[in-house]
């Protein structure tokens, strides 16, 4: 018995200083960046180097707030259409997009950002006009966040594909004491290398309507310097999120509110409740849309957004 253990414990040491080899060598053979695309525009919004972009010349101010894993180029589809009736400003969030990555990445910090970005942006100040707030997914909370620090400043706010709550259930997937690097980093590289797996994902989030998924689009904000801490960081205590009691306070507030979803949605959340908790009319469904609804349904959502006033 004893030797059957022994030779147990050297097999899985074995194993164990093969893989490790095995991902030093991979990490060491895929290191370095990927270098951003040219032309982006940034400022200082709060304490963070941000990445923007806008659109229009006229029109009510409209802010858009990205969800995870996104960034300003995830509004493509979308700001075409509503740069005819407003002026549009985009910008990524810090840990996503090429924003420069700062911690810590709790929602206070990130709606601090966005409040940095209206000052940057000349919006929502004394004699200054008020933006609508459009937050997809993760940005709902986020734009919630700020609405509820600044609401003075807020001339309307958004819920596109998410409800602003913390994920049910906390952070899901194995232990984070299981990913260590060098393994931690190993997996990340081949994940963002799979573009088969990321397109699956991809598609399973989106309608018939989406156009095929730009792979290096997508993935090329993520092999930016600290991209893999940033996002380690800000999913430690699942996705930023505002507690349910604080965000119930915004029904309260005299801030015009909507909330869509792609009727296809199982994502976001629950698109009634969401509405019924912060105070807003019955909610938008888009037919025939996911989760994506700025990616698949652009015009639907630049009606809804022409519709909030």
């Amino acid at each position: 018995m004893k030797r059957f253990l022994w030779r147990g414990f050297l097999g899985l040491l074995g194993l164990w200083l093969v893989v490790t080899a095995a991902s030093f060598g991979y990490n060491l053979a895929t290191n370095g960046t990927t270098a951003p695309p040219p032309g982006l525009k940034f400022v200082e919004a709060g304490d963070v180097t941000t990445r923007y972009d806008s659109w229009g010349t006229a029109g009510t101010p409209v802010v858009l707030v990205h969800g995870a894993a996104e960034s300003v180029d995830t509004w493509s589809r979308l700001v075409p259409l509503l740069a005819k009736n407003h002026r549009v400003y985009a910008y990524d969030i810090t840990g996503y997009g090429y924003s420069e990555r700062k911690a810590p990445y709790t929602i206070e910090h990130l709606a601090g950002q966005l409040l940095g970005f209206l000052d940057a942006m000349h919006l929502g100040g004394a004699g200054q006009p008020k933006p609508i707030l459009v937050g997809h997914s993760l940005g709902a909370g986020v734009a919630a966040e700020a609405t509820l620090e600044a609401p003075e400043r807020v001339g309307g706010i958004m819920f596109l594909d998410g409800d602003g709550l913390p994920l049910p259930g906390g952070q899901a997937g194995p232990p984070r004491w299981l990913i260590v690097p060098p393994y931690r980093t190993s997996l990340f590289r081949l994940v963002l290398d799979q573009g088969w797996l990321l397109k699956k994902i991809y598609n399973s989030v989106c309608s018939p309507n989406c156009p095929v998924m730009d792979v290096d689009e997508w993935t090329r904000p993520f092999r930016q310097p600290g991209a893999e801490d940033a996002l380690w960081q800000m999913t430690a205590h699942g996705i930023p999120a505002v507690a349910p009691d604080r965000l119930a306070t915004l029904r309260d507030l005299p801030v015009p509110k909507s909330v869509v979803f792609g009727a296809l949605d199982t994502n976001g959340g629950n698109p009634t409740e969401t509405a019924k908790r912060i105070g807003a009319p019955a909610p938008t469904l888009i037919p025939n849309a996911n989760h994506l609804t700025p990616i698949s349904s652009p015009a639907e959502v630049a009606a809804a957004i022409d519709a909030l006033r």
